[in-house]
């Protein structure tokens, strides 16, 4: 199973090949992370923009890509409301024929000081690095591996989203 993972970040491709390997256990997989285009902003600020971006983003990889069986957006995004941030992530998988699944994680609440610099026009990752005092958090374990000591870093708190979006394709015959 060739899968191609529309983003190069570790934590994005470790996720892809372990909500994978959980749902089609035995198989042969083999990952390839590529860039593509999101179509939306650099940080989605909507539920609605971050569907939209993994969606954008597993279907620029098939058209772009000649060797996938399964092309995988993995799409971060937050939502201001009611004065609290929320934090979350939506997964898109599709097929070489177009078929698509959607899987979105969890969410929860950002620290009021990462909500200001977000508001201030920073993405998630930098905001993360600032009030941590990390380097590249996003390529590590996240807002969320920080905020829970690594009990859910990212790389986890994506592959039950990826697996999510495999139901479809798990369950052919319901989909």
């Amino acid at each position: 199973m060739y899968i191609v993972i529309a983003s190069k970040n570790p934590v994005k491709i470790e996720a892809t090949r372990a909500g994978f390997a959980a749902m089609f256990p035995g198989q042969e997989l083999i990952t390839e992370g590529i860039s593509v285009e999101s179509g939306v902003s650099e940080q989605p600020m909507s539920n609605a923009e971050a569907k939209k971006g993994a969606e954008n983003r597993a279907r620029n990889a098939a058209r772009i890509s000649t060797t996938g069986d399964f092309f995988v957006g993995l799409e971060g995004g937050i939502e201001d409301t009611e004065e609290k941030m929320r934090s979350f992530s939506w997964i898109a998988v599709c097929d070489k024929s177009s078929k698509i699944g959607f899987g979105k994680s969890g969410e929860f609440f950002l620290p009021s000081k990462i909500r200001e610099l977000i508001l201030g026009g920073m993405e998630l990752g930098d905001a993360d690095d600032i009030v941590f005092n990390k380097k590249n958090s996003k390529q590590v374990n996240g807002a969320v591996g920080i905020l829970t000591e690594n009990a859910i870093d990212r790389a986890k708190f994506y592959e039950q989203a990826v697996i999510l979006a495999l139901i479809p394709f798990k369950n052919p015959t319901l989909y």
